[in-house]
């Protein structure tokens, strides 16, 4: 079931972003990730529109929204190949009529991902957060 973040599922999303972020982002320091993770309680998460995928009692992952940008599509890594992802886009696009995304080009999982699923490429930028080079994709309009 995916649904609207409760204030008690903060810890658990918290804890799948952290999680995915170490996985899919290994070109970058850990220790990027983990000085983020009150930056993302505090001032990003609150800021957005986010979803839970919940089964049960359990959280597999969630999206966050701000206007028409998908800020976060993470799902934790022992829930990944499972389909939650695409339902989490899925629910996303339904939200919106165009979304853009930034995804790390050293990322290819998530570029796959994110063309797989109707996204183009629109343009090359680098995150000023890490100086790592992202795609720019959108889909819809």
């Amino acid at each position: 079931m995916i649904r609207q973040i409760k204030d008690n599922d903060m810890d658990a999303v918290l804890d799948i972003w952290l999680a995915a972020s170490l996985q899919a982002h290994d070109f970058v320091a850990p220790s990027f990730w983990e000085s983020h993770v009150k930056t993302m309680r505090t001032v990003y998460i609150p800021a957005s529109e986010t979803y839970v995928y919940a089964e049960g009692a359990v959280l597999s992952g969630f999206y966050s929204l701000c206007g028409n940008t998908l800020a976060a599509l993470f799902v934790a890594p022992e829930h990944q190949d499972r389909g939650v992802g695409k339902a989490l886009l899925a629910h996303a696009k339904a939200q919106r009529t165009v979304l853009t995304v930034s995804v790390y080009k050293e990322n290819r999982a998530a570029c796959r991902f994110y063309l797989a699923q109707g996204f183009n490429i629109t343009s090359e930028q680098v995150d000023t957060h890490t100086g790592h080079p992202e795609y720019v994709m959108t889909t819809g309009g």
